[in-house]
């Protein structure tokens, strides 16, 4: 078996020379910030001067701003940071600065759907329908402040509603269409959109989703929105109808041959409201800035990611999830991006990597969980592909295993850039990711990302290196939220993230730095577990277990028992194995050689499925209260609460004196 953190690529000469990382220090240099000889003098100045940096950052990637900031930072303590004081700008400007300053016939947008052909739109063409979807919405009284929400799929028809609504200097809010109806209104109904978007249905796996009922009764229980514009996602199906409801086509109609403008607003202006996954309570409300997104957005694409203008980005995403307003900030380059609105395994799970091939795909985003199941599959993209433009692969979700390293090495791609990134909706992008000048390491994320001051805090507060620690950001980023929604005395906001060490941001995740300046996440610190008082990340049970050819999916929780804590698993099995007493010993073998014996679980048991929320993320705190006899709250939040169900019968996890 390989080692641990054994390399497993090193940067090209082209990266270390012409990469915009390696452009970004030469001009550094020649600006007379001092000599930087690799990544990590780069980022020790990052963080030593962060008013430098983030002023760097500002003009090097170009942002557009129609008055200039007089300062970087007024106020620098966290939750009250002040950024770029002064400025004003308008988000949706820059990320269509092609359209209005470069090359408006460039390709901007192919869009993939289960339910229609391809959709090709130039950066011409993007913007005349933001023009005409921006004039729509101002006759309909739309203003700066206002909220604008979708219940959309991820294809352009959302791009065209947020850029629309974010050049008035309204806020977009959106939410997959496979959320049920009370999730979205623990969503929407706390911020009271204006105007809502919202398609009849869509296609997932070939079957076909309605959603005319579902959206009927949810505008009926928002008196706030006076406006509904419908998609017709699926041609042939039904669609709403009313007195407040207009046809897309008919609000492009309505707008057609208007010339978009672009109110300017402050930088901490709110652009995105995204929510906290719900699993435990009402979603969160976190209200994100245009300046700190946008910035934050440019310097990760842009430096980290090395993406260009000539540059293809695609990201398997739902508009329900943080990587959907991340890729949307790709635009921002100029590069083309892909969209995919369907299901990645249909009609078989290569056609993600057919279509990467086929559209010259130069970054490739999914989850950890995609390439953990296409590893699981046998599939081998680099025996049917060439995959002769795709560069980066980009991973998210949850913790990358070091056999999935492996697998996108042998199976994928053998130059390729495989970028594990970490960070979250909380601050709309990442803590620790990808750098184009360093090695990739098997089951390392590569680096703390440029102007982020992130390190692992013991129980005390004190920096630990090579050990675990709660990742926590000492000094303040542009995208933290400027606010939670119906928060006016920070109180909840301050509790979500300063509680534990006041003016520090503890972000909830268990981590490690090694020695190399790379980065473990052994998951959530709220779900951490404490058998006999010892804290045991559950990532670091997953990498044990899901790399068995047994083993197909599983979860691994704490549950209160006889005044200590056991640790509980639950396996999915693949096609013809049994959980027998056999595979219950290799499994806790398994554990014990690659982690410890106090990783080693108690009970074992196998189910059919796992809870997942709907961006993909384990539930581990919901089976935690369920099988602590906790209520769980807002099941709308996950994919397939019936999982619950399924575990709230199994005796073995609630029956005392179980072995």
């Amino acid at each position: 078996m390989a080692d641990r953190f054994e390399v497993l690529r090193q940067p090209s000469r082209s990266e270390l020379e012409n990469s915009n990382m390696a452009r970004f220090i030469r001009w550094l240099e020649s600006e007379g910030h001092g000599r930087f000889e690799d990544y990590g003098a780069l980022y020790d100045w990052s963080v030593s001067n962060i008013e430098a940096f983030w002023a760097a950052v500002w003009a090097y990637t170009g942002v557009v701003a129609s008055q200039p900031y007089e300062r970087v930072l007024g106020r620098k303590d966290m939750p009250h940071a002040e950024w770029f004081v002064g400025a004003r700008l308008n988000f949706a400007e820059n990320l269509l600065r092609e359209a209005l300053h470069g090359d408006p016939d460039r390709p901007a947008i192919v869009a993939f759907t289960e339910s229609r052909a391809p959709v090709r739109w130039t950066y011409r063409e993007l913007l005349s329908q933001v023009a005409a979807i921006q004039k729509f919405l101002i006759d309909e009284g739309v203003t700066p402040g206002d909220r604008v929400a979708g219940v959309v799929t991820h294809g352009p028809e959302a791009v065209v509603a947020m850029l629309a609504t974010t050049s008035i200097g309204a806020i977009w809010s959106s939410a997959s269409p496979d959320f049920g109806i009370n999730g979205i209104l623990d969503r929407f109904g706390q911020i009271e959109p204006k105007v809502l978007f919202a398609v009849n249905g869509y296609l997932y796996g070939g079957r076909t989703f309605s959603r005319v009922d579902e959206v009927q009764t949810l505008v009926e229980a928002m008196p706030s929105v006076a406006r509904v514009v419908t998609l017709g996602q699926l041609p042939d199906g039904a669609e709403p109808t009313g007195d407040r409801y207009t046809r897309w086509d008919d609000a492009l109609a309505a707008g057609a041959g208007h010339t978009a403008t672009f109110a300017q607003m402050p930088f901490d202006h709110p652009v995105y409201i995204l929510y906290s996954s719900g699993t435990t309570g009402v979603p969160k409300c976190i209200v994100h800035g245009a300046g700190g997104a946008l910035l934050q957005h440019s310097k990760e694409l842009i430096l980290h990611g090395d993406l260009r203008r000539d540059d293809t980005l695609f990201y398997f995403t739902t508009t329900g999830w943080m990587m959907w307003n991340w890729q949307v900030s790709g635009l921002l380059t100029g590069a083309q991006l892909v969209l995919w609105d369907g299901s990645p395994g249909h009609p078989s799970l290569d056609a993600l990597w057919a279509m990467a091939d086929q559209e010259g795909v130069t970054h490739f985003g999914t989850s950890a969980k995609f390439i953990g199941t296409c590893r699981n599959a046998g599939l081998k993209p680099k025996d049917s592909h060439t995959l002769t433009a795709l560069r980066v692969i980009f991973s998210t979700g949850s913790p990358l295993l070091p056999e999935d390293y492996d697998y996108v090495y042998s199976d994928i791609k053998a130059d390729v850039l495989l970028g594990s990134i970490s960070g979250g909706t909380d601050i709309v992008s990442c803590f620790v990711g990808a750098s184009p000048l360093l090695p990739v390491r098997r089951g390392e994320i590569q680096c703390k990302m440029l102007g982020m001051d992130v390190k692992a805090f013991d129980g005390d507060g004190r920096e630990v290196v090579g050990d675990r620690g709660e990742l926590v950001c000492t000094q303040p980023a542009p995208s933290m939220p400027v606010m939670f929604w119906n928060d006016p005395d920070f109180a909840r906001y301050k509790k979500a993230y300063f509680s534990v060490w006041p003016g520090i941001w503890a972000h909830g995740d268990f981590i490690s730095f090694s020695e190399y300046g790379g980065a473990v996440i052994h998951g959530r610190s709220d779900a951490t577990l404490n058998p006999g008082g010892v804290r045991i990340g559950t990532a670091e049970i997953y990498r044990q277990v899901e790399t068995m050819a047994e083993i197909a999916d599983s979860i691994v929780v704490g549950q209160q028992w006889d005044g200590d804590v056991r640790v509980v698993l639950m396996v999915v099995l693949n096609p013809g194995y049994a959980l027998d007493e056999a595979l219950v010993k290799a499994v806790k073998r398994r554990i014990k050689e690659g982690a410890s014996p106090r990783h080693v679980p108690a009970v074992i048991v196998a189910v059919n499925q796992i809870p997942y929320t709907r961006s993909g993320k384990k539930v581990e705190i919901a089976v935690t209260r369920l099988l602590n006899g906790d209520r769980v709250d807002n099941r709308e939040a996950l994919a397939n609460a019936d999982a619950l169900d399924e575990i709230a019968e199994i005796p073995a996890l609630f029956a005392r004196g179980t072995p």
